[in-house]
């Protein structure tokens, strides 16, 4: 079971964050392109899909997707601080700064929609 001791290391807690906020990210890409396309087919298709988005469940999956693609931004940016600054007595803090940056960022989002 020796395999499993670093499971719990906050470092790679952010690691799997930032691999299934991308895995998620991208799941989310066709629906994007489908929203987008509504757009294109006329002014009564994006009516109608921007009141079925208006769904208080969708709401709250929108504020999900905003704080998963700040949990994917702030990965993204603590990878690639590790990789060319060589950071890595600071992996516990630049984990912390990443999640409060993701839950902070969704928070302001919150605010800003008024749900």
């Amino acid at each position: 079971m020796s395999h499993w001791r670093g499971r719990g290391h906050p470092a790679w807690i952010a690691f799997l964050v930032h691999r299934l906020s991308g895995l998620a990210l991208a799941l989310f890409l066709p629906v994007h392109f489908w929203a987008l396309g509504q757009a294109i087919q006329g002014e009564a298709a994006l009516e109608g899909f921007l009141r079925w988005s208006n769904n208080p469940v969708l709401k709250v999956a929108e504020t999900v997707l905003v704080v998963l693609l700040a949990a994917h931004l702030a990965g993204g940016l603590r990878v690639l601080a590790l990789e060319f600054l060589g950071w890595r007595a600071q992996q516990k803090t630049m984990v912390a700064a990443s999640a409060g940056f993701a839950f902070a960022t969704g928070l302001l989002f919150l605010l800003n929609t008024g749900a």
